[in-house]
């Protein structure tokens, strides 16, 4: 499921047509990026893309004082039974997707005990600076939330928030992963990348 798709399928229903410049513009106002992982930037090329789709079509373009030609667009029928197709689905699937963290840690054997802990520690300050950002963000946009805006922002922090939980967690208990990694790497019968196979 494609969170862009969704976003500009359902931005072109709800507000009717617009230009990439007007989307764009809308995505900032709802800070899409912060709770989604719609980009911006690729607004343009994904409106390409539902045009040659035809999910979207061009209706005009429009030139206002100095600024290019933009091209309006307008959602089509096809669109419109993509969107609720995908909305449906976003709705109703639960997707929770493996951190590629995860897989480096249990393979992070090699290195350094010290390192190990400064990459945890730096991985969790960069994690809780981004639970403040998002609480100063939600704090100051509260007042003009919906009640679904809102609880999709406090959604977001109790992310955050368990991943801050887990690394401290981990924190604590990098001694012990510390401990496992040494005895394998002691394990005569662990297979090692110097060894030939059996």
């Amino acid at each position: 499921m494609s969170s862009i798709r969704l976003f500009i399928l359902g931005t072109l229903a709800e507000h009717g047509a617009m230009h990439g410049h007007q989307i764009r513009a809308q995505a900032q106002q709802d800070r899409t990026e912060l709770w989604t992982d719609v980009r911006v930037g690729a607004l343009y090329g994904a409106l390409k893309r539902l045009a040659a789709e035809e999910l979207i079509a061009a209706v005009r373009s429009e030139r206002s004082g100095a600024f290019p030609e933009r091209t309006v667009y307008e959602i089509t029928p096809a669109g419109r039974g993509v969107l609720a197709a995908v909305h449906d689905d976003a709705l109703r699937k639960v997707e929770f997707r493996p951190d590629p963290f995860d897989l480096a840690l249990a393979q992070a054997g090699h290195l350094p005990d010290a390192t190990l802990a400064a990459v945890v520690a730096d991985r969790r300050a960069a994690l809780a600076a981004q639970a403040s950002a998002v609480r100063s963000q939600y704090e100051f946009a509260d007042r003009y939330l919906i009640e679904a805006e809102r609880l999709v922002m406090e959604h977001l922090l109790a992310r955050l928030d368990a991943e801050l939980a887990w690394h401290d967690e981990l924190l604590a208990r990098l001694p012990e992963v510390a401990a496992d990694f040494a005895a394998r790497r002691a394990d005569p019968d662990y297979p090692h990348a110097d060894q030939e196979p059996a």
